[in-house]
């Protein structure tokens, strides 16, 4: 972890689905979402360490959220931004009622 840390991580917390955050590693947490049962949630981050040809990965935990089941189904990096998209793919119609905390990591191509 202190590897990480030494590379430039960091966190932040977005508002409407968008966060600054210029870092290659860290932790944004959404704003409290009622994203509804395969409906998406897109999460921009501005981001002046990520270019378009960076092989990025992201994962999702909850922060406040208690249910549905939230998932990555996309991960866009273009120059100076990171464009995540979340599912909620619960099988019935439960909606997500919370925060959840996306991490996201960019390596440079």
């Amino acid at each position: 972890m202190s590897t990480i840390f030494s590379l430039g991580s960091g966190a932040a917390t977005a508002t409407t689905g968008a966060a600054t955050l210029n870092n290659r590693f860290g932790k944004v947490t959404s704003e409290s979402l009622t994203t509804a049962q395969n409906a998406v949630y897109t999460l921009t981050i501005t981001n002046s360490a990520i270019k378009a040809g960076d092989i990025c990965f992201a994962s999702v935990a909850n922060g406040t959220n208690t249910q549905g089941t939230p998932q990555i189904v996309r991960v866009s990096p273009a120059d100076g931004s990171l464009v995540i998209t979340v599912k909620n793919g619960h099988a019935s119609a439960e909606a997500l009622n919370g925060t959840l905390v996306v991490s996201f990591a960019a390596f440079g191509a």
